[in-house]
């Protein structure tokens, strides 16, 4: 195990009836993990979480590009970063479940609810770039999601009309076991503006549903793993006229010999993911007293594909691993716009395909007291078939005509990473990185709106690239566990949206602005510099109690060179510059257990320029566990303590509102 790992301790899970024995097909550990800095979060955390990313954003420096969690976020904002380098709603790192990337092939972002956290077994946060394994989309870092096939019943119920079930069952099969899943998850949210609410605010709201069924089974030495998923869900955007509808499905197949196993093995996967988007946006006027459509997304459909082959080698205290992979993803907006007098008035059709080759190789050895690891990517991509086209809707006639010309490149992935023990109990870590992150077919082709606010596509949008390099000390002392280190980090051509201009204007492209608003556009400004420093600590104050601390602490600096200059010195949009959590579990009994958290993030800034503030947010937890008999636990939940969270602001300063208090009782059987 990674000398880095500082997974959170939890009380010890209640007695189970017998279960149903199952192999663990996930990926092995990747071999230079040995000098990263990462985390796992195990079953208990996720499970009694009330969804995957509250659980995922405890851990410091992870987050959404937005404060809102999944319960209220559009899907559109729930991409997720590592580190606090710069927010971006198409995320920058990845997320894989049991190897297997969901993040959405059009826009990067991850639908979490197709991701039941009553059904994860654990979550690998790994910081940092150079993921030679997994690609150029794990730019700031890698989240490695694994599920669990324990049969298992859970149901929720709690403030603001939440509902929430998940079943799961096991069976044999030829040659293995059957396992499927279906959840479904509700809430009737809550009105995210307080001070200057007016007619036209609505809820919040959320229905979603997942299901998934899978195979596994053992071909003699030969491992087979199949799973078949789709998802769907509504959102409330909290305005009238304002919603949006998501859905999706995967195939993912993969074949192999055993991880674990010493001497030659080799590892095949293949997945392709569908997936669409039906969106509205709406402008409103003077004091919010009505709403007037401003944008109908009606169609996003989108396709994605994969492809890997891998071989490894293990021979004492030497792993090497080498492969190749390819990945697709094709997709457009279809959308209608410039309402007037009643009626949309225009039709919009954007997108274009994206395509990456892949091969890398790495390596890992250890010795007595030190562990050497790095690998090596290269990767050909390439954008095509980009295409806007716009037309009057009454008349058919051609408004708009715009294509870029077809690009590619080669870019490449690296890491080298190392530990060395310095004494009984103290461990020395150091890591450098370079990574790149192609744009998304959303950041290329597809305009948004938001109230009054337009933010334009730009298909001449060049990869990121990261470069980094961290240095940390892992210790232990009896009871007590910690880890600390500091990283610095240039992400070069950042994608931004960048302002353009101030309402009320009229754009050739992006046509009416009214006032209030502005128009921006996303461009590559020259690059984000970030410096930082995470600590995680863990103590047993007693047998039955532990305190769990982790912090991090980021600067990070907007260099806009000449396409941007106003940004420069500016910190990036949707960027805190520090998060702590503390967490407190108590066993006060063999049947009951107690436990608290309390999360801290400072200041944000919902723009580019800075001038849309979001003040530093607080918010606590607490739960209270029940073991009523083996393999049964009754859990009652307070979440939210606290002052409410600023999640946005708009251009004449006004707020909107993460949840208020709320309550939630739940009922997991597990068998």
């Amino acid at each position: 195990m990674p000398l880095t790992d500082l997974p959170p301790v939890t009380a010890p899970p209640a007695p189970l009836l017998e279960a149903v024995v199952v192999a663990d097909y996930r990926r092995p550990p990747v071999p230079d993990l040995t000098g990263l800095s990462w985390i796992r979060i195990d079953t208990d955390v996720l499970s009694g979480s009330a969804r995957i990313d509250d659980a995922l954003t405890a851990t410091p420096g992870v987050s959404l590009f937005r404060r809102a969690s999944s319960q209220a976020a559009n899907p559109t904002t729930q991409g997720i970063s590592v580190r606090a380098i710069a927010g971006t709603g198409a995320g920058r790192a990845l997320v894989t479940l049991d190897g297997v990337p969901q993040n959405d092939p059009f826009g990067g972002w991850v639908i979490w609810s197709a991701i039941p956290s009553a059904g994860l077994a654990s979550a690998d946060i790994v910081r940092g770039a150079g993921s030679v394994r997994e690609g150029p989309v794990a730019l700031t870092g890698l989240i490695a999601l694994a599920r669990s096939d324990d049969p298992v019943l859970a149901v929720r119920a709690g403030g603001l009309g939440e509902r929430q079930a998940f079943a799961q069952t096991a069976l044999a099969a030829v040659g293995g076991h059957v396992s499927a899943d279906l959840s479904h998850d509700s809430s009737d949210g809550w009105i995210p503006v307080v001070q200057g609410r007016g007619a036209a605010d609505r809820a919040l709201t959320l229905d979603a549903t997942s299901a998934a069924i899978r195979y596994d089974g053992d071909l003699g030495d030969i491992y087979l793993s199949a799973r078949l998923s789709g998802y769907s869900e509504r959102r409330g955007s909290g305005i009238a006229g304002a919603l949006s509808r998501s859905t999706g499905e995967q195939l993912a197949i993969t074949a192999g010999t055993s991880p674990a196993r010493g001497g030659f093995g080799w590892r095949a996967q293949g997945w392709v993911t569908g997936s669409n988007l039906y969106n509205t946006s709406v402008a409103t006027s003077v004091g919010r007293a009505t709403a007037t459509p401003a944008n109908r997304q009606y169609d996003t459909p989108a396709l994605g594909f994969g492809a890997s082959l891998e071989a490894q080698l293990i021979q004492g205290g030497l792993t090497l691993r080498s492969g190749m992979d390819l990945h697709g993803a094709s997709g457009e907006s279809r959308e209608q716009f410039r309402y007037l007098t009643g009626t949309f008035t225009r039709n919009r059709v954007a997108g274009g395909d994206a395509d990456m080759v892949g091969i890398f190789a790495e390596a890992a050895t250890q010795g007595k007291d030190w562990t050497l690891g790095g690998g090596v990517r290269a990767d050909d991509w390439r954008d095509s078939h980009a295409h806007r086209l716009e037309t009057n809707a009454a008349t058919g006639a051609r408004t708009l005509n715009l294509s870029a010309p077809d690009r590619d490149g080669v870019a490449p992935t690296a890491r080298l990473a190392g530990t060395r023990t310095l004494m009984d109990g103290l461990t020395l870590r150091a890591a450098t990185y370079v990574g790149f992150r192609p744009p998304t077919l959303n950041e290329l082709h597809r305009p948004f709106r938001v109230g009054n606010d337009v933010t334009e596509a730009n298909p001449a949008l060049k990869p990121e690239r990261l470069s980094g390099a961290e240095i940390g000390l892992n210790g232990k002392a009896g009871l007590f566990r910690w880890t600390a280190g500091l990283f610095a980090n240039r992400l070069a051509d950042a994608v931004t949206n960048v302002t353009v201009a101030s309402g009320p204007i009229t754009d050739s492209v992006a046509g009416f602005i009214p006032t209030g608003g502005v128009l921006r556009q996303r461009r590559n400004v020259d690059a984000v510099n970030a410096t930082g420093a995470e600590l995680s600590a863990l103590a047993r104050l007693s047998d039955d109690l532990t305190l769990t601390l982790s912090g991090a602490l980021t600067r990070a600096r907007v260099d806009g060179g000449s396409g941007a200059p106003r940004l420069t010195g500016l910190r990036p949009a949707g960027t805190p510059d520090m998060a702590i959590d503390a967490r407190l579990d108590w066993q006060v009994a063999p049947t009951v257990r107690l436990s608290g958290d309390v999360r801290r993030e400072g200041r944000r800034f919902d723009d580019d320029q800075n001038q849309r503030p979001l003040r530093a947010a607080t918010a606590g937890s607490a739960q209270a566990a029940w073991t009523f008999q083996p393999g049964r636990e009754l859990c009652i939940a307070v979440d939210n303590i606290g002052q409410r969270a600023q999640t946005a602001r708009d251009a004449n300063g006004l707020l909107s509102y993460g949840p208020p208090t709320t309550v939630r009782i739940s009922l997991t059987l597990r068998h």
